[in-house]
């Protein structure tokens, strides 16, 4: 739709900025297009009936912020099958990390709603294939978004087999990923919902990850890391409030393939927000790199409010 702010100049700012430097030496493969049975891992039949019946009708608008066209059926199928196919690729020991860069994002989508220029819910798809099909037992997924992926943690919020973290600006859209809601039933603790307020800086976001996150994840000690690398919380970025540079996000990517090697796991990164252009290219390149091996985790100091009141909340459920 013109004017949206998931546009398709996105990825083509990506493969510039990305192409300018060579592609960081990393390969490149085509998104295949996913399988009704893989989306069928966390999303019910009807739903993917539904998508696929109203971009074949042509498209229309499925709420105020989401709109689909006759080409999304492809693009979202591609955008999923992507994720599993890096998935697919990483389990296989063809690489320690990947990206994967498709359009639309998926971290909003819930298991029979799609909301948040999100159709599918890509990374839960693939995280849900990893289990189902590729002979692993748990799946790490955390969330950089500035937006809380409501999707995916629906989806997997009463599954302990999937540990879920997201560190959010709070007070946004879509309003949900309060620090008190740590999953339900069998999945009570393994979501983690981490709230920022706006303005909130790089120091803040480290701490979260470093001294809260990582060491809940560790005692999990997952097979496979998947990251919803959203660029929204960059300070750049229209639609939403932190103020996190394109460094940032390349000291969290440290940090996470530092964590995930001493795991043993090989990490995948999943595009979701980002819609200042620059920001997302300049912040997508800077991912890849640190998650190619450019670059040292440096260690952040434990911000004391924020992170203390987190590490009380998580601190029921995992050691700190």
């Amino acid at each position: 739709m013109p004017g949206h702010p998931e546009r398709p100049e996105r990825l083509r700012a990506i493969e510039a900025a990305l192409s300018a430097r060579d592609w960081l030496g990393w390969e490149r493969r085509e998104a295949p297009a996913a399988s009704e049975e893989e989306l069928w891992l966390v999303h019910p039949r009807a739903h993917v009936e539904a998508i696929r019946e109203l971009c074949r009708a042509g498209g229309g608008a499925i709420d105020a912020d989401t709109f689909a066209g006759e080409a999304s059926w492809e693009a979202a199928l591609r955008s999923a099958g992507g994720a599993c196919a890096m998935t697919r690729a990483l389990l296989a020991g063809e690489a320690a990390a990947g990206f994967c860069a498709g359009r639309p994002p998926g971290h909003h989508a819930e298991p029979e709603r799609a909301m948040g220029f999100c159709l599918f819910d890509n990374v839960a798809v693939a995280a849900a294939l990893a289990i189902a099909e590729l002979g692993i037992e748990r799946v790490f997924v955390l969330d950089w978004d500035v937006h809380h992926g409501n999707g995916t943690a629906e989806i997997f919020r009463r599954r302990s087999d999937v540990l879920f973290a997201s560190i959010h600006q709070g007070g946004i859209f879509p309003g949900s990923g309060a620090l008190g809601d740590a999953g339900s039933g069998p999945g009570e603790g393994f979501t983690i919902n981490l709230p920022v307020p706006a303005g909130s800086e790089e120091d803040l976001w480290l701490s979260l990850l470093e001294h809260v996150i990582l060491p809940a994840a560790a005692e999990f000690e997952p097979q496979l890391v998947l990251i919803s690398a959203g660029f929204d919380a960059h300070r750049d970025d229209p639609l939403a409030e932190c103020r996190l540079e394109t460094s940032s996000f390349a000291q969290m990517a440290c940090q996470v393939r530092d964590a995930a090697a001493a795991w043993g796991a090989p990490v995948g990164a999943v595009l979701e927000g980002g819609y200042d252009l620059e920001a997302l290219a300049d912040s997508t390149v800077a991912t890849m790199a640190a998650l190619g091996g450019e670059g040292e985790a440096v260690s952040a100091a434990p911000e004391p409010l924020l992170t203390s009141r987190a590490a009380s909340h998580v601190s029921h459920y995992w050691s700190l």
